[in-house]
């Protein structure tokens, strides 16, 4: 597991509106989902609105835990650092793979107990997602086909049905800015 930890410089401005460097320093809001075999969430900054108001140096809004999507009318960037799959993901349950997901907020994204689940931890969010892979390597799954990600890459998931394995023997991190999204009628 990757232990090097993540740094957040935050600009602003000072009272003359200069531009200044507001806060600097390691990410307070990190959590692990899903237990010993889940990823480590590093929550690096959220939004409420678009267009997001710019103000002088107010800071990231306030949330309480995790949530897998950002706020309605937002975004969100997230670090996740996820572990080599073993036999824990591999044999989970429809409702183990739920209630990982319930615990950011995100029970329902789960497919796994969809009919030809490809992956336990299939899921769909109603968001645009750049994830860009830092170090290592992933496999995204979709209902149809698969690729492996790695160290550089940039996936745009729109909206789609998907899981994420590291069948690898090291750690991925995997940088995510998840932008909230409407379904068109025939998607929804």
């Amino acid at each position: 597991m990757t232990t090097q930890p993540i740094r957040r410089v935050v600009t602003g401005h000072d009272a003359e509106g200069r531009a200044i460097i507001q806060e600097d320093g390691p990410i307070a809001r990190m959590q692990r989902i899903g237990g010993d075999i889940g990823p480590m969430f590093h929550e690096v900054w959220n939004t409420r609105a678009t267009p997001a108001p710019i103000d002088a140096d107010s800071g990231e809004p306030e949330e309480d835990g995790i949530v897998l999507a950002p706020p309605k009318n937002g975004t969100r960037i997230r670090v996740l650092d996820i572990p080599p799959e073993g036999d824990g993901i591999r044999n989970m349950t429809p409702e183990e793979a739920a209630a990982h997901f319930a615990e950011v907020g995100a029970g329902s994204a789960s497919n796994a107990a969809k009919a030809g689940a490809k992956h336990a931890l299939m899921h769909r969010t109603e968001t645009i997602d750049y994830g860009i892979v830092i170090e290592g390597e992933l496999v995204l799954i979709m209902d149809e086909g698969e690729t492996t990600v790695r160290a550089g890459d940039i996936v745009i998931q729109r909206g789609t049905n998907h899981g994420w394995a590291n069948r690898s023997d090291r750690n991925c991190r995997i940088a995510f800015i998840l932008i909230d999204g409407t379904f068109s009628e025939e998607l929804a």
